[in-house]
């Protein structure tokens, strides 16, 4: 039986074989930007293995996942730019450096006190990563900023949530739910100010199948709209963080849920020799919560 490291050298050489001459030539064509939506893909497929607990198929994509690592270290040791031995000692510096509570003296009984430990240690190897670069005064004060480090290039809720997380262990945080809860209702009011403005002809979106209307927002006050949304939106992510729940997993979890709805409407229209844009918007409604009934059983006993 080989060992794990076996398995994983296997693993290396395979993908080695892959790019190298005589290998896959879709492999070979390969750059780092054109595996970086491959990358997402495999993740996001990861996450629906494990909210739909489906333990058998978990394994490959966390597989798959692993293999866009090999990918970029194979391509990056081709480039003379590091390797995959470098990842892993990286990997494995920043495990036993950062739990030094675990590999060192320090004491940590509580997860928070290990955050505080962890972000302390981070802020450290900020300042030294800076040294290191010779930057100017307005990166140094990027690079020992609390929110160093947090990408704006990854997704809106990611980036919120942990924005406010990062804010969060530090004190800057609601003391209970309540006050997110009447900042959600204020953020709400903030948003109704500012459509009440629009009341009329040019807020009319006009008729049409039951969500597909949109209100015609002047361009002067657009960008005033869009910051209340986006207020309502940052609101609802701290809340989510505040309950411990992952505000992308709730949001895939409800989009799956209307895509089960919406579908079952079409069928029960389908069978009746019907098309959905031949619906009025009272039937939509009745067949909405036709759907949603039509779920509880399955619901309960799940429960």
């Amino acid at each position: 039986m080989p060992t794990t490291g076996e398995r994983f050298e296997r693993a290396v050489s395979i993908m080695a074989k892959l790019r190298g001459e005589g290998g896959c030539p879709w492999d070979r064509e390969q750059t780092f930007d054109s595996i970086k939506p491959y990358t997402l893909e495999e993740t996001y497929e990861v996450l629906e293995a494990i909210d739909n607990r489906d333990w058998n198929e978990l394994p490959g994509e966390l597989g798959d996942l692993l293999l866009q690592v090999l990918f970029y270290a194979q391509m990056a040791a081709e480039e003379n730019r590091f390797s995959i031995d470098d990842v892993l000692d990286r990997l494995s510096a920043k495990l036993t450096d950062r739990h030094p509570h675990v590999f060192g003296n320090v004491r940590a009984e509580t997860s928070s006190e290990v955050l505080k430990n962890w972000e302390a240690l981070k802020t450290e190897e900020r300042k030294k990563r800076f040294a290191a670069s010779g930057g100017g005064r307005e990166q140094e004060e990027d690079s020992l900023s609390a929110l160093a480090g947090i990408s704006s290039v990854m997704p809106a809720l990611l980036e919120a949530h942990k924005l406010s997380s990062r804010a969060a262990r530090i004190g800057f945080d609601w003391p209970e739910i309540g006050g997110l809860l009447e900042k959600l209702e204020e953020e709400a009011t903030e948003l109704e100010d500012e459509l009440a403005c629009l009341a009329g002809p040019a807020a009319d979106g006009g008729e049409g199948v039951r969500g597909a209307g949109k209100m015609n927002i002047p361009d002067a006050v657009r960008p005033r709209i869009e910051e209340e949304v986006g207020d309502l939106f940052f609101v609802l992510v701290n809340i989510a963080r505040y309950l411990a729940v992952d505000p992308e997993s709730a949001l895939k979890k409800t989009n799956r849920k209307f895509r089960r709805r919406f579908r079952w409407m079409e069928d029960q229209l389908r069978a009746a020799g019907r098309r959905l844009d031949e619906a009025n918007g009272e039937e939509l409604e009745s067949l909405w919560q036709r759907a949603k009934d039509a779920e509880r059983p399955a619901l309960s006993k799940r429960a």
